[in-house]
């Protein structure tokens, strides 16, 4: 009868996973009423840039240094006010041209925000990865949207350039988006180039426009220095799409063959 009833019970507990009603109606929930891993939208960050391995000792270095007081959306708040601070001061630079420093100010305090916060929430283990991902990414492309308006009104660049910088950065963030939500791999650079340094890039662009916004090129003619900067950009930019879609598209096509 023992034996019996032990293989009663254990035939009743491999039935009532099936047949029982879920505890929890969050079809992600685990026993413990937390998330499944899989669930948290976590990804792998790839960082090859020239300067990424400096700027991850000094990011953790200032994290373990900032108040209590302050925590990650604070500087997330900070990257994006800096990011609408860029572009209008890009735009009053057209009647100012010493708002240009302002340009690089706001680019500095936009790297503080936007890198620190990821850097902060790890060094506190207080990560919130989808709603990390999600609010700084939408807040990125509005920025940027801020910024390319900005140079679109400063005069020291073509407005359809502008926004066909704009266009070309949407697409690749889009590409980008896609293939980390169906690889999660996200990348934040290419060819060496990341954030960090394409800020390097923009300030020191802004600088010069200070003395001189307007480069010779030969027998080519003159042309606005960020003119020349944004057709470099949008050839970069249409490199990396098309680099990245050929490279995501043969993995997946590896990794899910049509059946023979």
């Amino acid at each position: 009868m023992t034996n019996c009833a032990m293989t009663w019970n254990d035939l009743r507990q491999k039935l009532l996973p099936s047949t029982a009603k879920p505890r929890s109606q969050n079809p992600l929930a685990t026993p413990n009423g937390g998330e499944a891993a899989g669930a948290k939208g976590t990804h792998i960050r790839e960082h090859g840039s020239v300067l990424a391995a400096a700027e991850k000792t000094a990011l953790v270095w200032i994290a373990r240094r900032v108040p209590r007081s302050i925590n990650s959306d604070h500087l997330t708040a900070l990257g994006f006010a800096a990011m609408l601070l860029a572009g209008s001061s890009f735009a009053l630079a057209r009647r100012y041209p010493w708002a240009l420093l302002g340009v690089v100010i706001a680019l500095a305090l936009n790297w503080v925000g936007d890198s620190l916060d990821g850097t902060l929430a790890r060094v506190r283990n207080q990560q919130r990865p989808r709603y990390g991902f999600y609010v700084d990414h939408v807040l990125d492309l509005v920025g940027t949207f801020s910024l390319l308006c900005g140079l679109a009104l400063s005069g020291y660049m073509n407005p359809l350039l502008a926004m066909a910088m704009l266009a070309a950065y949407l697409t690749a963030a889009a590409e980008e988006f896609l293939a980390t939500h169906v690889r999660r791999v996200f990348h934040l650079s290419f060819m060496g180039f990341g954030p960090t340094e394409l800020r390097i890039i923009l300030s020191i662009g802004a600088l010069y426009l200070l003395y001189r916004p307007w480069v010779h090129l030969g027998s080519l003619g003159t042309f606005r220095l960020f003119d020349i900067g944004g057709v470099v950009a949008i050839a970069g930019l249409a490199l990396k799409i098309v680099v990245s879609a050929i490279r995501n598209g043969r993995a997946l096509y590896r990794e899910e063959r049509l059946p023979q």
